[in-house]
């Protein structure tokens, strides 16, 4: 831990086997036009820049670290998902997001059935946007909406308009875009069951073949959290979050979407996400831009967060890295479980120690975990255990 930007040189043994696992690129857009109130992420609003930064001084950098990254990697192999998060990708417009895709497949190459998705704001995408994402090589979308409700949108200081991503959706489907996800954050102070209800079958309506559905957490150091500490706002309550995660899967299992990570639904296997689920299986995958984290073959690090700096230390001709880590066995034992027991494929019975194994009976027996899962031998979620998901982790590592 603790290595400076110019010192971080990733080990051989790190590299090895590189190919042999999923290997997918992220790029983030630090920008935003406005700070919603519960986000915690690395973005900055224009206001806060200044002229530290710009979007074409992020753009060289980006193109910079990618090329630095491809030597680092020596022979990296083709990317076989590449994800644009944020911040807010579809400022960028689709001219940028093209040149952010040109970026990566200089750099890297991208396989034959790459999935490539960028996240976008609703308000900030029309018809012509995903028409020219689509003709930039853009696979995959996915869209920021949050809740139907115009009181929970003021909460959460989105700026959408309602009915904007179901119109989004389906531009983004007239343009050629088999797969679309809407995103929903439940839990937020006001949110009745009527809402989330309506905003469950917007998204029904709007034809997403994917849907992400995440409860509110309240960040230290945002906006919300100031409120609920102030007593301006309730914390969102735990049985709450549990009753609507309940309606959340119900309505969509109705609908044909089906859980295959705790928090996302998908209405086919080719509707999955195909870049989270090298996260959460252990592949590879190279973070680019400010605040980024990466991994490869067991060392994780991440990049410097300030857009000026990131881009200072690429054009001086360092990597912008921060820090990293090498995960230990344990670590990586850990991050196995609790990453592959979120699936709806579970977690082979046999990686656990025999006191995970008799934990995870133990959870068989408590309604946790399925029973005939585990009788193939694997750790399967059930309904109950996915509200518990974090509890039942613990239980299989102690």
């Amino acid at each position: 831990m603790g290595a400076p930007a110019s010192s971080f040189v990733l080990p051989e043994s790190a590299s090895r086997g590189l190919g042999t696992r999923p290997f997918g690129v992220y790029v983030h857009v630090p920008f935003c036009a406005t700070r919603c109130g519960y986000c915690d992420f690395n973005t900055y609003t224009a206001g806060e820049l200044g002229s530290a930064a710009s979007p074409a001084s992020w753009l060289d950098g980006l193109r910079g670290e990618l090329e630095l990254a491809a030597a680092t990697l020596g022979s990296p192999p083709p990317a076989d998902t590449v994800f644009v998060g944020g911040g807010t990708p579809s400022l960028l417009g689709a001219d940028g997001l093209a040149q952010v895709l040109d970026a990566v497949r200089q750099a890297f190459g991208l396989a034959d059935d790459a999935e490539v998705t960028t996240e976008s704001n609703p308000e900030s995408t029309s018809p012509e946007f995903f028409a020219g994402l689509r003709a930039a090589g853009y696979t995959r979308v996915s869209l920021g909406m949050q809740s139907a409700a115009p009181h929970v949108l003021r909460v959460l200081d989105r700026t959408h308009t309602p009915g904007r991503p179901a119109r989004a959706a389906a531009e983004a489907r007239d343009a050629g875009f088999e797969h679309v996800n809407l995103d929903l954050i439940y839990g937020t102070p006001g949110e009745r069951t009527e809402d989330l209800r309506e905003s469950v079958e917007t998204v029904l309506a709007a034809g997403a073949d994917h849907v992400s559905a995440y409860a509110l957490i309240v960040e230290e150091g945002t906006a919300l959290a100031r409120r609920v500490r102030r007593g301006e706002l309730p914390a969102p309550d735990d049985d709450v979050l549990a009753a609507d995660y309940e309606l959340i899967d119900s309505l969509l299992r109705g609908a044909g979407l089906h859980w295959y990570e705790v928090s996302n639904w998908a209405a086919s296997p080719e509707a999955r996400c195909r870049h989270n689920l090298g996260y959460w299986l252990g592949g590879d995958w190279w973070g680019a831009g400010p605040g980024a984290h990466s991994h490869v073959g067991g060392v994780r690090w991440w990049n410097v967060k300030h857009p000026a700096r990131y881009a200072a230390t690429v054009a001086g001709g360092e990597l912008p890295v921060a820090d990293h880590e090498r995960l230990t066995g344990t670590d990586r034992h850990l991050e196995r479980v609790m990453l592959e027991l979120r699936l709806a494929e579970g977690l082979p019975l046999d990686v656990l120690a025999p006191s995970g194994r008799e934990q995870a009976g133990a959870a068989v027996g408590e309604g946790l975990l399925d029973p005939g899962a585990a009788a193939e031998g694997r750790a399967v979620l059930t309904g109950r255990g996915r509200l518990l998901a974090d509890a039942v982790v613990r239980r299989l590592v102690d």
